[in-house]
């Protein structure tokens, strides 16, 4: 186990990606000075030598009903608007394609790439993709907990009334919202969606899935995790899972009431799933802000020390490079190609 300094960064010319970070709301105003209470912020994001992040518009998940969508997308709209407003700061880029990440920290900036997290944000209005598209998000998650008119989830919520199954996988209106996001180039995210819905997405989207925030479920049998076909499937498409740094998803429980989550056990859920779909279908993002942190890589000042746990296993530079972020930049840029060949 490496050492859980927070100023450890072995990976100082390092493109590094965190696909999955979200945002504290209502809005502090804190993100270019930091705050106790934040995990990601600037200058935790400098100390790890962290160069990049997804910053997710989260909407939990309520009523399938006009109010409820009604309040979801707005307060989407209003989180992107405050996630566009990060590149008001000195040495931030809000990026929106794969060049503009790569000349952001060509020229040592922080790349800020926005994105929205449960498709219940756009309720059953398709127009609402390009507008998130507009504000600059690169992908959307289909669910979270609880089932929306978009797709199953892989959680549903008893006190939404939810069924085991409400679609049967995605709904048309799910498969139409793939389509729409083929179209404009975001990429569609399967973390949090049923096994049914993560399957059919992998053979409808014409651009690579990936599952920004999830673990392997042959080491931690939690149904937010990926199983073995769910991993080949990712494979075959082209996609990437990104391994997060949620305990929960880490370890089981009676792991977890005997001792705290490690970066050690992170890089376990890197190693089997590199050995089953290979390195170019991994990577690595961490919740923070959403639930995320273990032992180690508490805050985005700690990121170091993935890349340390990842050198003492033998992984050399390009590997670490692919898993921190060349990987995710990969399938943008897929995404961008599929969508000018829709146009």
């Amino acid at each position: 186990m490496t050492d859980p300094s927070p100023h450890a960064t072995p990976h100082p010319t390092l493109l590094t990606i965190d696909t999955h970070v979200d945002i504290p709301w209502p809005d502090r105003g804190d993100f270019a000075t930091g705050a106790p209470s934040r995990r990601v912020d600037l200058p935790r994001m400098r100390a790890g030598g962290l160069g990049a992040a997804c910053l997710v518009a989260y909407v939990g998940q309520d009523a399938r009903d006009a109010a409820g969508h009604a309040a979801a997308s707005a307060r989407a709209l209003d989180m992107l608007g405050v996630i566009a407003r990060t590149g008001e700061n000195a040495g931030v880029q809000v990026c929106d394609t794969a060049a503009a990440v790569r000349t952001a920290h060509a020229a040592g900036d922080i790349a800020i790439i926005p994105a929205v997290e449960n498709g219940y944000a756009m309720g059953e209005d398709l127009s609402l993709i390009a507008r998130f598209r507009a504000l600059g998000a690169r992908y959307m998650t289909l669910t979270h907990n609880g089932h929306n008119q978009l797709a199953d989830s892989a959680r549903p919520m008893h006190h939404l009334n939810d069924p085991d199954s409400l679609h049967g996988g995605l709904s048309a209106l799910g498969r139409d919202a793939i389509t729409e996001m083929n179209r404009l180039g975001m990429l569609v995210d399967v973390s949090h969606t049923a096994r049914t819905t993560m399957m059919q997405a992998a053979e409808l989207s014409r651009a690579p899935v990936f599952a920004s925030h999830s673990c392997v479920r042959a080491l931690c049998d939690h149904p937010r995790n990926l199983d073995d076909g769910q991993l080949d499937a990712l494979k075959a498409c082209g996609g990437v899972i990104h391994i997060t740094a949620m305990d929960a998803f880490l370890r089981p429980r009676d792991v977890r009431e005997m001792r705290p989550v490690t970066v050690a056990d992170f890089v376990d859920h890197i190693d089997y799933a590199v050995k089953r779909i290979g390195i170019d279908h991994v990577g690595i993002s961490s919740d923070f802000d959403g639930g995320g942190g273990i032992r180690g890589w508490a805050d985005a000042s700690q990121s170091g020390n993935l890349t340390a746990e990842l050198r003492s296993r033998g992984y050399d530079n390009g590997q670490i490079a692919a898993l921190w972020g060349e990987n995710f930049l990969r399938i943008l840029k897929q995404a961008e190609e599929v969508a000018r060949t829709m146009a």
